[in-house]
């Protein structure tokens, strides 16, 4: 298993995406220097949610994000970076285990998010809220596409359809590996997320809005496109009460 990138996509349409974030982390030795580690999705103006497995052990390190990009490597005179001042990693996540599931974490930002024209916030899925099988879905991010490739400057996307639980679940696909809180999408073999997808948003046209449905959680290694092994996502419609929950005990939301 491993962290996520999109293979099999294409280019997004510059700032269609308004809720996606950049995980980015500073370097050690060059602390004003920050590079992408993860996807990530605005839900509040105050709060961005990613993976858990994003955030590195101890998590002293120094995060940011930035909102309203596109192109990682230029600036595109749309994007702005928000400092972190809070972590928050659900209490049943375990490291060591990526596959037993809550691979989710909230990120407080140190001040508010703020509509330029080009940031939104992500519309989240009522409580318990499933997506029926073969559901169209969008994963997007900066991860690698292609296999042993590089990131990518842009912003990447791609549709991938729901497999349900009954199917990912079966033991030619994910096995016990699937788990009720997680959504499965893809596994055509060519579309797929790949390394540094991970933390980013699963958006599902539903109801007349996007929502986000899904987290990037994991998938297969090394050929993150590999067939029957669809990209596996934190099921957010399973976490709404702990994030709001998260949200109200801690803050604004």
């Amino acid at each position: 298993m491993l962290i996520e990138r999109v293979i099999g996509g294409q280019e997004a349409l510059r700032n269609s995406w308004k809720w996606q974030v950049s995980l980015q982390i500073a370097e050690a030795y060059y602390p004003e220097y920050f590079s992408h580690i993860c996807g990530g999705t605005l839900i509040s103006p105050n709060w961005v949610m990613t993976a858990a497995h994003c955030i590195q052990m101890p998590i002293q390190a120094n995060y940011q994000v930035v909102l309203g990009e596109h192109n990682l490597f230029e600036l595109d005179g749309t994007e702005y970076s928000v400092g972190v001042d809070k972590i928050f990693i659900h209490e049943d996540w375990n490291p060591a285990d990526i596959g037993n599931g809550n691979d989710i974490a909230l990120l407080h930002l140190s001040i508010p998010a703020y509509d330029n024209g080009f940031v939104d916030i992500g519309m989240l899925p009522s409580e318990g809220d499933i997506l029926p099988n073969n559901y169209p879905c969008y994963i997007t991010g900066w991860g690698l596409t292609s296999v042993g490739g590089s990131i990518p400057a842009r912003l990447q996307e791609a549709m991938l359809p729901v497999v349900d639980h009954a199917i990912c679940s079966q033991n030619n696909w994910w096995g016990s590996h699937a788990k009720e809180n997680m959504v499965c999408a893809g596994g055509d073999g060519v579309k797929s997320g790949c390394s540094g997808d991970s933390g980013g948003p699963l958006q599902c046209y539903r109801d007349g809005h996007w929502q986000i449905h899904g987290i990037v959680s994991f998938g297969i290694v090394p050929y993150c496109n590999a067939y029957q092994k669809p990209t596996v996502f934190t099921r957010v419609s399973a976490y709404i009460n702990w994030i709001y929950n998260t949200m109200k005990n801690n803050g604004e939301y």
